[in-house]
């Protein structure tokens, strides 16, 4: 189930702002009514989907409801109905989330948290907005609030003036995290990016 759509983070290397424009959250209420309707038809899991979901926010204008707020909603359509949701960024996801999820059975114990370099030099190229310290730290909360929660990520390697240090600090908070899947990827240049503009991809 979208629930929003486009992205105003403008990751170095990243073309969704660009092609998908700001971001725009779904009414509540249809997102409600779709999942609703998705389990009367007989449906037992759904996923909730946005580029970044931590930044939904819908105002009715008597009302705001962020994203902890929806996905508890949706939980409590039915204890049946088990839902998952991608993906977080690790700048914005919040212990009101995570103490939400932990809340709920039929809130799947698992996070997709994107961390893409373990370096902070790399992740500042790449306009990530967090530092390695600052993502490990999103780790503990999560292990805390949420024991036995599932998390997984993605890697960039090779990103624009990416050196043996910066990606052996990767593979280290990697070691650390102890990631339960991640997509890792080599760094392939898009167009009208700030990295395809502004840096060599050497």
């Amino acid at each position: 189930i979208s629930i929003m759509r486009g992205c105003e983070n403008y990751c170095a290397y990243c073309v969704v702002p660009s092609v998908r424009g700001k971001e725009r959250s779904r009414d509540a209420g249809s997102i409600l009514g779709e999942a609703s309707d998705l389990y009367t038809k007989g449906f037992r899991e759904v996923t909730l989907l946005g580029q970044n979901v931590n930044s939904y926010q819908w105002t009715d204008g008597t009302e705001t409801v962020n994203f902890a707020r929806l996905l508890e909603r949706v939980a409590e359509i039915n204890p049946l109905l088990r839902v998952r949701f991608a993906t977080s960024h690790p700048k914005d996801i919040s212990d009101e989330l995570l103490f939400a999820i932990a809340r709920h059975d039929n809130l799947c114990k698992a996070i997709h948290l994107p961390v893409q370099s373990g370096s902070d030099h790399i992740l500042s190229l790449m306009n990530r907005k967090y530092t390695s310290s600052e993502y490990r730290a999103r780790i503990e909360s999560i292990r805390k609030i949420i024991p036995g929660c599932s998390v997984s990520t993605d890697i960039i390697a090779g990103f624009c003036d990416e050196t043996e240090e910066d990606h052996r600090q990767t593979l280290e908070l990697m070691k650390w995290v102890d990631f339960n899947a991640a997509y890792m990827f080599i760094y392939s240049e898009r167009p009208d990016t700030l990295a395809a503009t502004s840096y060599k991809d050497n």
